[in-house]
């Protein structure tokens, strides 16, 4: 039987709707593509950055939408239109609504920043889980309810307003009772996340990235900041937790987030390896299987170990212990299993190994920093050259493919330039622009950089170039399934691609190699 909503009762109750039709509307669903549409649903048209979904409210009804939602004034439409000021925050309280408000029977930690996002928001919830608490999370690479992992997506952002809203519902109804959830800038900005009713909010770094979407750095920033308001206007819950901000004193960011958060009257957390912070590295070694630290904070010193490579990881771990200690009282023996049993991220530092005598390694990283630092952590792995393999992608921030570029050029022996989601971009005109920032800093083509514009070919070609005691590192797609040309996405992922070119090279059997527009037939 399918389950109808009073739409003037759903809106009474996010305290949104002023004025409605008398007639009774009855929904039975709610959605934002009209291709979705089915008969008796709420049509909600958004204008996205390209399409406006307002010109596809005649397509909406006829397939039987019972009532419309939207910014822009009423046309003369056969069912009910109501304007409101702001389309999308509406639709985040009203999936909300219609899920019976989970989130305000939740204890909902959220993670933002540029880079470390989907590391932090494991590690939170492996300490939960290493607490006896019943956890979930919900990040872009998956949600986690219980023991069912759901996947979230291929090129995905915090998903829309209605999966967070189901996703939440649906651990309420498993008894769970802490959430971990990873918050995009695009996700806060797009109010995905308006009505998750945080209780903690944690900023990893801040660098540069959607410069394209969010103008500048202080739009950027600003998005980020988001999370700290949803925190300081979240309901008042019942059980053990305390309502603070978790920043990193390390970041460029800090002063400015710092300075929001005294403005909301939020309790300030803070951590730093560089000496400054609530909660502080120090004594970090490096090892081929993680790395080992010992952990300060509120007067104690413990030792953790980590299976995560990279020690901006110890970063995440300390933004972890802040909001678990300092938010959620936990104690340090939950912090440091915690820490310990998380095996890696997908698609995060993950070593590809058929027996060569070099490491290959498998990255997400996509920005400069995201990039500097895990050139870094081969660095630290390295006993002979680092090659890095990586992409910028169409229709994004621009600016990047240079910085990527400078960035490789100063930490890595040879550079490889390849695809990574081109869109209707020209490939050859993306690798041109990167190239340059290779030359301008010093780099030879055909010497120590090469353009390859298929990327199954140039992990291939990278990987002919290893050495002994080289780390290759392929960059940039990480967890991802799949790559974009033109409007398309085809199936792709860079572990089983590295997988296919390393048993080539080693004579072994393994995955076939994806196929891309670019693969020579």
């Amino acid at each position: 039987m399918i389950e109808k909503r009073d739409l003037k009762k759903l809106f009474q109750e996010i305290l949104i709707l002023n004025s409605f039709p008398e007639q009774s509307v009855q929904i039975t669903g709610i959605k934002i593509d009209s291709r979705d549409v089915k008969p008796g649903d709420l049509y909600l048209a958004i204008k996205g950055t390209r399409v406006d979904g307002h010109d596809y409210i005649s397509d909406a009804i006829s397939k039987g939408a019972s009532a419309l939602v939207g910014n822009k004034p009423a046309r003369d439409y056969p069912v009910p239109y109501l304007q409101v000021e702001d389309t999308r925050e509406v639709l985040a309280y009203l999936a909300a609504a219609w899920y019976g408000f989970p989130a305000r029977q939740l204890v909902v930690i959220g993670v933002t920043g540029t880079d470390g996002k989907t590391t932090t928001v494991n590690l939170i919830h492996r300490i939960l889980i290493a607490a006896g608490l019943h956890a979930g999370l919900i990040s872009t690479v998956n949600a986690v309810i219980g023991d069912h992992i759901l996947d979230t997506g291929f090129h995905v952002t915090t998903p829309e307003a209605m999966d967070v809203q189901r996703y939440l519902a649906e651990m309420v109804r498993a008894g769970i009772t802490h959430v971990v959830l990873e918050a995009t800038s695009h996700g806060l900005a797009q109010k995905r996340v308006a009505a998750c009713e945080f209780d903690i909010g944690v900023v990893t770094n801040i660098t540069h990235e959607h410069l394209d979407y969010h103008g500048d750095y202080k739009g950027y920033l600003e998005a980020k900041a988001e999370l700290f308001r949803l925190v300081q206007n979240s309901a008042v819950k019942t059980g053990q937790v305390n309502k603070i901000a978790v920043l990193n004193a390390d970041d460029l960011s800090y002063p400015a987030l710092k300075k929001i958060i005294i403005g909301l009257g939020l309790n300030l957390v803070d951590y730093g390896k560089i000496g400054a912070g609530d909660f502080q590295a120090d004594n970090i070694q490096h090892r081929n299987d993680g790395i080992c630290f010992d952990l300060i904070g509120a007067g104690s010193r413990i030792p953790v170990q980590m299976a995560l490579l990279g020690e901006y990881n110890v970063s995440n771990c300390l933004a972890a212990a802040g909001a678990c200690s300092a938010g959620l009282g936990l104690n340090w023996e939950s912090i440091q299993q915690g820490i310990s049993s998380l095996p890696g991220i997908p698609g995060r530092m993950e070593k590809i190994d058929y027996g060569q005598d070099f490491l290959a390694v498998v990255d997400f990283a996509h920005t400069p920093n995201a990039l500097r630092v895990a050139l870094l952590a081969a660095r630290e792995l390295s006993k002979n050259r680092v090659i890095a393999i990586f992409g910028s992608a169409g229709l994004r921030d621009k600016e990047k493919r240079r910085l990527m570029a400078e960035v490789s050029a100063d930490l890595a022996d040879l550079t490889v330039l390849t695809a990574e989601d081109p869109r209707t971009e020209s490939l050859q005109g993306i690798l041109e622009e990167m190239a340059q920032g290779l030359l301008n800093n010093g780099g030879v083509e055909g010497v120590n950089f090469w353009r390859v514009p298929d990327r199954g070919a140039a992990i291939k070609f990278a990987l002919s170039l290893a050495q002994q005691g080289d780390v290759v590192l392929v960059c940039g797609k990480g967890h991802e399934q799949s790559m974009c040309f033109g409007d398309t996405e085809y199936p792709w992922d860079d572990r089983t691609a590295t997988s296919s070119a390393l048993a080539d090279l080693m004579g072994k059997s393994g995955p076939e190699m994806p196929s891309l527009p670019t693969t020579e037939k």
